[in-house]
């Protein structure tokens, strides 16, 4: 695992799906303030790194979870991941939006999911954990199992995994933000001065800069 995480996250900052910039800042959705910002998506764009995660995937989730029926995408940063790791893992697929739609059938879980079923949840990104557990709840609330959730990278907030251990929920990352800022630090990308605001910021994100 530990290997997994460093080649993901020089992968990640390769091409830029992290940015790292201390001196400055991004404004999360959250309205709080960061010296790094995520998009797993752009992962898509680049046929090498996304094989990459999708092998990762596959094999960290035979080796860290049994048997499951279906595989879940959470809306919408994973829905493609997921359906590449259900196609390798020849599994159903199945994707949960954030809430049910306003219009049509008001599904928020799209795809067929019968009761009782085992579901291994796929994430992009865990940040305070709360749309990834809302989609957990969706899928228990559908009568189903969820023998636990794989997601690319986490922050490591304490809120989050106080979170994920209060739902009860097995959650397995093919790397974090510790692996990041090591890689930054060995290929340059950030100075040795940065190193004590990066972590600064991470045991206090929500009062950073304030």
């Amino acid at each position: 695992m530990e290997q997994i995480a460093k080649h993901i996250a020089e992968k990640l900052l390769q091409i830029k799906a992290i940015k790292l910039e201390p001196a400055n800042h991004f404004t999360w959705a959250s309205g709080w303030f960061s010296p790094i910002y995520c998009d797993n998506r752009k992962t898509l764009s680049y046929p090498e790194v996304r094989t990459f995660i999708k092998d990762s995937f596959v094999t960290v989730i035979k080796e860290k979870f049994g048997d499951f029926d279906v595989i879940a995408g959470v809306a919408t940063g994973a829905i493609a991941q997921g359906a590449l790791v259900a196609e390798a893992m020849n599994k159903p697929f199945v994707y949960v939006r954030s809430q049910p739609k306003e219009h049509g059938m008001g599904n928020q879980i799209e795809g067929k999911l019968d009761p009782n079923q085992k579901v291994l949840v796929i994430e992009d990104l865990i940040s305070t954990g709360g749309s990834s557990l809302s989609a957990v709840n969706a899928i228990r609330e559908a009568n189903c199992e969820v023998v636990g959730m794989a997601a690319i990278f986490t922050y490591n907030f304490k809120k989050s995994t106080d979170s994920f251990e209060a739902a009860n929920v097995k959650l397995v990352t093919l790397s974090n933000y510790e692996a990041l800022i090591e890689q930054a630090i060995e290929t340059g990308y950030v100075s040795e001065s940065d190193l004590n605001l990066l972590k600064e910021w991470r045991l206090d994100p929500g009062n950073w800069k304030k």
